[in-house]
């Protein structure tokens, strides 16, 4: 028997004699950036240094953060003494009361070791990852200090302890050098919030189209975790009819066009695929012993999860178009900034992508777009940038979370995960670990993970659950899913909405943004199974 409410979402209704009006997708307008996109062939090499990377971020974001710390600090006047300036971590004198700015760098008891590593055993593949650098039973074998061109200076004092801090960010730090050479900090500044450009200010619709979509919405999926099994079906089946409308409309005769119709665009933030998408070795096979090129191995290899995606894609795309980015578990370049899934892996979907890029061209972007992780680009005017959770993860390797009294501890990791996605934005760093604990592309005249500019809404995927927050320049974070932002294009002050994306195979939901509010809402889909 049918629920006395299930009427009102269109399910298991019957067939309507009256005629409905046609809904139409509301337009998207649609713009990536680019930033993260390596060159091809002989022009990508791995031949220079990785430290050039800390070198270009400590001379690019320095300026900054020493422009914070002077309006902070200059004049000022503790315990009778006046602060000042230091150029160099080096030029530190004991007990004189000072602060100097450098590139944060964490020794920490189990953080890996890449020289290590090789020297013990050649990797064809990135090692595991651990689940924390530190050690909460000796707090004494963290270690953190500031470094820049000149040298090395080691952080101390219980300030620290208060500090979210992770090796490559860049930050300006106050106090005095004690006995033992170490810099015991009262005091860090940050350089906070880059300039946010306006809305449209990247790139305006052509032809002189309209730049407002009437309450658009920009929809979010990461972790959609397809095996290939049948238990991947019914919930991409329920998500497959929401976004193509299927649903229908709701039971009243004068309701309006279900909100599906709104979704402008469709962002995949990573790990579309399982686990793993080799299958299992059979005895047989482990017993015949074979040499494997380049650790691939044919007769292991399972096609089924890249062919339901591609299935899945391929269903949705004459409906919406869809920015695909991969993820740690999906066929890409291990590294960041991870290359787009190449097109051949979509014989279905590769039809809606742009056409392939001739020699030095950079790439275009079709209906079907499938992008670096991480990523930037203008959706609806807005500026998005996002990364599929690789980043996230591994700075809340640096920090030991501790549940507050009656707090339940996950609740406590979720809040966390926003408070770095926050810190990330205040060092205006998208990956302040890479190169040292995330394996990066040794950029050698930039690093583009410096956020040069603010964008509107910064996203990380595969994340345990939703959560979303918004902040300000100078101003603290706030956990107000509900916070409105209408006017982020015409206030001074940069603003963020900050989005935390669920795995969609753990969780069954879709995260929507309004286009004009940026105010968040979530669609779950829960399959039911019978006991």
């Amino acid at each position: 028997m049918m629920a006395p409410d299930t009427q009102n979402y269109g399910f298991l209704c019957p067939p309507s004699e009256q005629e409905e009006e046609p809904v139409y997708r509301t337009p998207s307008h649609y713009s990536p950036r680019l930033t993260y996109h390596l060159p091809a062939g002989a022009a990508r090499h791995y031949q220079q240094q990785y430290g050039d990377m800390y070198f270009l971020r400590l001379a690019k974001l320095k300026p900054s953060v020493e422009q914070v710390a002077k309006d902070a600090w200059e004049g000022l006047v503790i315990a009778g003494e006046n602060v000042r300036r230091v150029d160099r971590v080096l030029d530190v004198r004991q007990g004189e009361l000072c602060w100097v700015a450098g590139t944060v760098y964490m020794e920490l008891p189990m953080k890996p070791n890449i020289l290590e590593d090789l020297t013990k055993e050649n990797f064809t593949s990135a090692p595991p990852p651990r689940r924390t650098y530190t050690d909460p039973s000796n707090p004494e074998a963290t270690q953190i200090m500031m470094e820049d061109e000149s040298g090395r200076l080691r952080l101390t004092g219980n300030f620290l302890r208060s500090t979210q801090l992770a090796t490559g960010a860049i930050v300006a730090a106050l106090g005095t050098e004690d006995a033992n050479g170490d810099f015991e900090v009262i005091d860090i500044k940050l350089p906070d919030l880059a300039p946010q450009p306006r809305r449209w200010e990247g790139k305006a619709p052509e032809n002189g189209a309209e730049t407002g979509n009437g309450n658009g919405k920009i929809a979010f999926v990461s972790g959609l975790g397809i095996t290939g099994t049948s238990s991947d079906t019914l919930a991409l089946e329920l998500l497959t009819d929401y976004l193509l409308g299927y649903t229908g409309r709701s039971g009243k005769a004068d309701s309006p066009p279900t909100s599906a119709s709104k979704i402008t665009r469709l962002i995949i933030a990573g790990n579309s695929l399982g686990a793993s998408i080799t299958a299992d070795v059979t005895a047989t096979s482990a017993t015949k012993a074979q040499p494997k090129k380049y650790g691939y191995d044919a007769s292991a290899y399972n096609a089924s999860p890249i062919t339901q995606l591609d299935s899945f894609l391929a269903e949705i795309l004459p409906s919406i178009p869809v920015t695909l980015m991969p993820g740690e578990k999906d066929p890409a370049n291990f590294s960041l900034p991870q290359q787009g899934i190449h097109r051949a892996m979509f014989p279905q979907s590769r039809a809606y992508s742009a056409p392939p890029p001739r020699g030095d061209d950079k790439p275009g972007a079709g209906w079907f777009d499938s992008v670096t992780n991480p990523w930037d680009g203008d959706v609806e005017g807005w500026r998005l940038w996002g990364c599929s959770g690789q980043n996230v993860d591994d700075i809340l390797r640096y920090i030991t979370i501790e549940s507050s009294e009656g707090s339940p501890a996950s609740s406590t990791r979720s809040d966390a995960r926003i408070r770095v996605m926050e810190a990330m934005l205040r060092w205006r760093c998208g990956v302040p670990t890479a190169p040292d604990t995330i394996w990066s592309y040794p950029y050698q005249s930039d690093d583009p993970y410096i956020l040069e500019s603010c964008p509107h809404i910064f996203f990380a995927g595969n994340q345990p659950e939703f959560k979303t927050a918004t902040i300000e320049g100078h101003v603290p974070l706030r956990l107000d899913g509900d916070t409105d932002m209408t006017d982020a294009d015409g206030s001074d002050a940069p603003r963020v909405r900050i989005l935390a994306l669920p795995k969609f195979n753990e969780t069954g939901q879709l995260v929507l943004v309004d286009t004009e509010t940026l105010e968040v809402e979530v669609i779950r889909f829960e399959v039911f199974q019978q006991k």
